[in-house]
């Protein structure tokens, strides 16, 4: 009895330490499963997005879970204990990286951005870095909390003991089973414009992708596509974007001249169509290319904006052009920036302008103003992919053909053309913008007279009155028209105390706002400054009067909406829902801003209520001054003619002259004065849906095929 009853001890004592085995070993399957649910549950709660597609990132955690789970299975006690607790903080690390990215660059970043991030000058946002970390420590600690107890505690709770590798192919088997199980759920019938099963095939809409189907599905797609592109979406129905026009338009947007300055038309005014000797109906027939023969198709369907009383008004004239950077219109002040208030209410005044912000900000900004086009929502970058991306032509090596960019038709009428950023090469501009045909000074490259430190160090940020003053010799005394392209730098985040505010710091802190605001506010006289230098540059050397003055922000102070609180007196939504890009729950005027069209020769001011963006400057611009450019190939359209204005916010919400569609809550709000039958705004919603997405779609194919070069030649 007693060896029988010391075999029977024996045998619960086995049972129990069987359990216990079981008990790590189920810790060890599920751990992964298990953490990668609750990141992205944390992820989704602070950074409020909506919890109805926690389904879809719930079945693709599970799947991953089981792939991290089967890795840290078949290995000795040592390498699983290694592989567990590094996977479990790396992970955990990653989702607290891209937090940190999405809150402070207002994107989530996957690994093909990792290359742009690399180059970039991380540096110039430390303080933002540190502050935001700090502020975020809290929810930074939650994340990390499950790694940590798995790093301090694993072995105890679940034991590194190894598995027979059958044990791991059960898991990898799981892995697939869940995967397929995914698939079938982002096919159920969602609702809304964005759905899981549109967001999955294409590498746009990260933003979307990672609210969702997960932040990590997100990643692997990224990963994916990097080796399989996704092919863009040929279907269309060209016939459904013909937008009935709603009557006498003009650049008022009701009927009434643009505004108050009387321009004499002459006898006759030119309103043919702005159009090149293209025939796209050709070019999509003859092209073997399906990308090139759609976009030849929808260019074709397309209603050209015609010529009208104020084609050719600047013809012959120089053209100074600059984006501000984070520049907003709400801090204009006539006494604090005189010359910001008199170019933008001397001269074309737009009352509804918005720099909306779009993938990328400054490089994406510059995308919208340089190409007319509406970048890609998603990585390759728009901007720098027209400097890197390469074409075999006649056995010859050929970059991106930007033929209907300003400097390249400036360049073909033969103008001296320029451009000058005093900053070092990020997002490779060096490449981007000498391929648009600038003469690109920037630092280290060609741009001499920048502060610099002693030991030769770029001094941050750079002064934009510094900029024009060691640029302008380079072309004011010259007999040939000349354009030139200024990016600025001055306003660039974070707004501390830093040496662009410090001529203005005595002015700016007896101002009624934050210290932040107040800085903000020293940048933008540093910005009044330079264009005031710049007039009187041109003044002095007889030639302001046969200048066009072009200047637009790349994108508002995203980081400090509180700031535009302040100087506006409006309530913009949550700061924190800005920072994050939820354009769900902000107020769109978040974004109107000031666009500046002004020339000395101007008597008058003409005032234009149109809404209008970014991508409008170009076609506008190249109208002003008379060139030949065809209407149909750009996303923007000519302000000032009889088109009716658009602007496209990043989230696929849009504003027109007759009202806002809402892509969150699929809503229509007619502007003041606009009246609709039912059936007239379904029809008109429905076309204008396609007519965004067709602009939208349109930018990586006309890029990644070099469509300007089959449309144009060279």
């Amino acid at each position: 009895m007693a060896y029988n009853g010391r075999r029977m001890g024996t045998g619960r004592r086995s049972r129990r330490s069987d359990e216990a085995v079981m008990a790590r070993t189920m810790g060890r399957v599920l751990l992964f499963p298990v953490l990668l649910i609750y990141l992205e549950l944390v992820l989704h709660i602070h950074m409020k997005t909506a919890l109805v597609y926690f389904p879809v990132y719930l079945v693709f955690s599970v799947a991953a879970g089981l792939l991290f789970a089967a890795l840290t299975l078949p290995w000795t006690p040592v390498v699983n204990g290694v592989l567990v607790r590094v996977l479990a903080v790396v992970v955990s690390l990653v989702f607290v990286v891209e937090m940190i990215a999405k809150t402070i660059l207002q994107t989530y970043y996957g690994p093909s951005s990792l290359g742009t991030a690399a180059n970039n000058r991380l540096t110039d946002y430390s303080d933002v870095i540190i502050s935001t970390v700090l502020q975020k420590l809290p929810i930074i600690l939650i994340m990390l909390l499950p790694a940590i107890l798995v790093c301090v505690l694993g072995g105890g709770l679940m034991g590194f003991e190894r598995f027979d590798i059958r044990f791991a192919g059960l898991m990898l088997g799981g892995c697939v089973i869940f995967h397929v199980l995914g698939l079938g759920v982002i096919r159920l019938p969602w609702k809304g414009d964005l759905t899981p099963s549109g967001l999955y095939k294409v590498d746009t809409n990260i933003d979307d992708q990672v609210e969702q189907l997960g932040l990590l599905t997100m990643l692997r797609l990224d990963m994916k596509h990097q080796v399989f592109p996704p092919k863009a979406d040929m279907d269309a129905d060209f016939g459904d974007i013909a937008i009935p026009n709603p009557g006498s338009s003009s650049p008022g947007g009701s009927g009434e001249p643009a505004g108050s300055q009387v321009v004499d038309p002459g006898p006759v005014i030119d309103t043919s169509p702005n159009v090149m000797d293209v025939d796209l109906a050709a070019l999509a027939e003859n092209s073997s290319n399906e990308e090139i023969k759609w976009l030849a198709e929808y260019f074709n369907s397309v209603t050209p904006t015609r010529k009208n009383e104020y084609t050719g008004m600047f013809e012959g004239y120089n053209v100074i052009q600059l984006v501000l950077e984070g520049f907003s219109g709400y801090v204009i002040d006539p006494e604090l920036t005189p010359t910001l208030y008199k170019l933008t209410h001397e001269g074309f005044v737009f009352n509804n302008y918005y720099t909306a912000l779009h993938f990328t900000s400054t490089s994406n900004g510059e995308c919208q103003t340089l190409l007319g086009l509406y970048p890609k929502n998603g990585s390759p970058i728009t901007m720098k992919r027209t400097g890197e991306v390469t074409f075999k032509e006649n056995g010859q090596t050929v970059g991106f053909n930007a033929y209907l960019t300003l400097p390249q038709q400036l360049k073909r009428a033969g103008y001296n053309v320029l451009g000058y950023h005093a900053n070092s090469d990020m997002y490779g501009r060096m490449a981007s913008h000498t391929n648009l045909g600038y003469d690109w000074h920037q630092f280290g490259a060609g741009f001499e007279g920048l502060d610099v430190s002693e030991s030769g160090k770029l001094l941050w940020p750079q002064l934009d009155t510094v900029m024009v003053e060691a640029s302008v010799n380079d072309y004011i005394n010259s007999d040939t028209p000349f354009h030139v392209y200024y990016l600025t730098i001055s306003g660039h985040m974070p707004y501390s105390d830093n040496r662009a505010v410090a001529p203005y710091r005595e002015v700016v802190r007896a101002l009624p706002y934050s210290e932040t605001t107040q800085n903000y506010v020293g940048t933008a006289m540093e910005v009044d400054r330079a264009l005031a230098l710049l007039l009187q540059k041109l003044e002095e050397a007889g030639k302001l009067d046969k200048t066009l003055i072009v200047a637009t922000g790349d994108h508002i102070p995203y980081f400090d909406v509180s700031t535009l609180e302040e100087l506006s007196g409006k309530k913009f939504g949550s700061s924190e829902a800005m920072e994050r890009l939820d354009e769900s729950s902000i107020d769109f005027d978040v974004y109107k801003s000031s666009l500046i069209l002004w020339s000395a020769s101007m008597t008058e001011p003409v005032v234009v209520d149109k809404p209008c963006c970014q991508v409008d400057i170009l076609p506008t611009v190249s109208n002003l001054l008379g060139l030949e450019y065809d209407s149909r190939m750009l996303a923007g359209s000519d302000i000032l003619s009889d088109s009716e204005g658009l602007v496209v916010f990043t989230s696929t919400c849009w504003m027109s002259d007759r009202g806002f569609y809402n892509r969150f809550t699929q809503t229509f709000t007619p502007a003041e004065g606009v009246t609709m039958t039912a059936e007239e705004q379904e029809n008109y919603v429905s076309a204008m849906k396609k007519l965004v997405n067709y602009k939208l779609k349109s930018t990586p194919m006309i890029v990644e095929n070099n469509f300007y070069q089959a449309a144009f030649g060279r």
